[in-house]
């Protein structure tokens, strides 16, 4: 890095982190510094909404993961608006209506305080080791490429985060996110056409579209009804539904942000923007990472996107048989780039020769090839290396191929994101702690600095929590993948839990509670033995914690026990 990136580098993220800090002091009571005075206007809410879900791993995971397998990773996302639409008709009123501080404030309101600890505690878990990993994501990709230490790294994004969430609560994170989110979308912009203007001059963008779509990168949707397949239109529709309702309607790093909305209808306007704005936005971070794909058909490309996998081969006995490697790699690209420039040219002719389709095909398999066998070698060096090196293939060509000061504000892209989904961990795990754990079942007789000083407590200890996670944290098959199945491990249970609260009232607290409890080991047996798609275990979830409450409810009323009243 020169030293103009440096530069970039240092300034927008000390502007940040000083900005939320400074614009945010004081908070007199809980409902300022939870819910940031409910004064937050729409847009706020929407891009804060938006910044928390687009973690660092949406930026360095999500361009690798269309590098390898294409555009088919954005139906993930299709369920997405229909629970925007849910969420505001439903969760929304019912939130505002109680004033309630967290989501989990409402079960116990709905049921008793053991359902509210219950469901709390099952978000602390998850939310805990999720972000934990948003740290930890940017920091061990970043070490490697630019030779940090990746505690030291852990410790720096994870010191900058507390600074401004502990002096400000949620008013700070919503503040910051605003200048997250412009720093990320205009980083994204200008890399798009930074490499428009790397590509050859006869390439059009409808060529560049042919030549990804002739390497299998274009195919958006599948409509499979294979179970195993991880994304297909009905898992996305369906699992990602189930996965976003319980994400946005149930997890107080999201339920936090629309709270702090000014009135029902702005809250309403925030998620609906997200509802709009979220898939365009995964669909174009998915496309540049088709770009990047498109890129290196034209220049050469590392046979391992991972340095330090490289590093290791080449200091062992396996060298030789690696440069042999690279080599064939080299004469792949070279023939890679000839037969696709003929295509091209055959393009401009209106014909799609399908000889040369065949022959691009034929050279990325050829590709594909030389990379397993890098992988092998570098396992027979060292059996614990992760050799899948997906995640670094961005940040490989942000730090190799952009223009000086570029690559300062795409690093700053990738901190920005870091901080802003972690800030939104840390302020939802120290509310959750203190709302619901803390005030509720330990101290409530106390003064509102006493509790804005706990919830200041907490965000530092959760804080350090998040920083030892990410020190002791493995990378995983991809980080954005890890962070979902983390998730949808969790989130099918508490999510039951909430739509037997909203919609069916004859279930009461015992028949939920232990329907929930029993949903949630069988979540995990499901996991373990992996007989489905991740996302799949949403639906199974929160299906299987409703019909099996509903099941507990049936025994209780047949044997004349009786059940707390609910009560509203």
């Amino acid at each position: 890095m020169h030293l103009i990136d440096w530069i970039i580098l240092c300034v927008t993220l000390l502007f940040i982190v000083a900005y939320g800090s400074l614009k945010t002091l004081g908070s007199k009571n809980v409902e300022e510094y939870i819910l940031g005075g409910n004064n937050t206007p729409w847009w706020t809410v929407g891009l804060s909404v938006m910044a928390t879900q687009a973690s660092a791993i949406t930026f360095l995971s999500t361009p690798g993961q269309a590098y390898h397998d294409g555009m088919g990773f954005v139906q993930f996302y299709f369920g997405l608006p229909l629970a925007m639409v849910v969420i505001c008709i439903t969760f929304i009123p019912i939130y505002h209506r109680l004033k309630v501080f967290t989501a989990y404030e409402f079960l116990e309101q709905r049921f008793d305080i053991k359902t509210r600890t219950l469901a709390s505690l099952l978000f602390l878990i998850q939310r805990g080791l999720g972000t934990g990993l948003t740290i930890y994501a940017p920091a061990i990709i970043m070490s490697s490429l630019l030779g940090w230490n990746l505690n030291l790294m852990n410790f720096l994004i994870g010191i900058m985060v507390i600074i401004y969430t502990v002096s400000g609560g949620t008013r700070a994170v919503n503040v910051t996110q605003k200048q997250q989110m412009f720093v990320i979308i205009s980083g994204l912009f200008i890399t798009f056409f930074i490499i428009l203007s790397y590509l050859p001059d006869e390439l059009s963008f409808n060529n560049i579209l042919h030549i990804a779509g002739a390497n299998d990168k274009m195919d958006i949707v599948d409509f499979s009804f294979d179970p195993e397949k991880r994304y297909t239109i009905w898992s996305g529709i369906a699992g990602g539904f189930f996965l976003m309702l319980s994400y946005f309607g149930t997890d107080q790093s999201q339920v936090q942000r629309y709270l702090s909305g000014k009135s029902v209808r702005e809250s309403q306007m925030g998620l609906i923007m997200n509802g709009l704005l979220k898939v365009p936005m995964q669909f174009f971070i998915l496309l540049i990472g088709v770009m990047v794909f498109i890129f290196f058909q034209f220049h050469s490309a590392p046979l391992h996107f991972n340095p330090n996998n490289v590093e290791i081969v080449n200091n062992s006995i396996y060298k030789a048989d690696y440069k042999a490697l690279e080599n064939q790699l080299e004469k792949v690209a070279d023939e890679k780039k000839e037969i696709s420039m003929l295509y091209v040219n055959q393009l401009h002719q209106d014909y799609d020769n399908k000889e040369l389709h065949n022959r691009m095909i034929a050279l990325n398999s050829r590709e594909k090839d030389l990379r397993d066998k890098a992988k092998t070698l570098i396992n027979n060096v060292n059996k614990t290396a992760e050799t899948n090196d997906k995640d670094y293939v961005f940040l490989y060509f942000i730090l190799n191929f952009l223009p000086k000061g570029l690559v300062g504000l795409l690093l700053a892209v990738i901190f920005s994101a870091a901080m802003s989904s972690s800030a939104s961990g840390l302020n939802a795990l120290a509310s959750t702690t203190t709302i619901d754990l803390y005030k509720r079942n330990v101290s409530a007789d106390k003064s509102e600095k006493h509790f804005v000083n706990a919830t200041k407590l907490f965000t530092l200890l959760w804080g350090v929590i998040a920083i030892l996670f990410a020190c002791i944290g493995t990378l995983f098959e991809n980080l954005i993948q890890l962070v979902n199945i983390i998730g949808s491990i969790f989130y099918g249970t508490v999510l039951g839990i909430f739509l037997v609260a909203f919609y069916i009232k004859y279930i009461k607290a015992e028949a939920i509670f232990f329907g929930a409890v029993i949903s949630q080991l069988a979540i995990f047996y499901i996991y373990y033995i992996d007989v489905v798609s991740f996302l799949w275990l949403n639906i199974i979830g929160a299906v299987l914690t409703i019909i099996t409450s509903a099941i507990i409810q049936v025994f209780i009323n047949n044997a004349g026990g009786s059940s707390i009243v609910e009560t509203e």
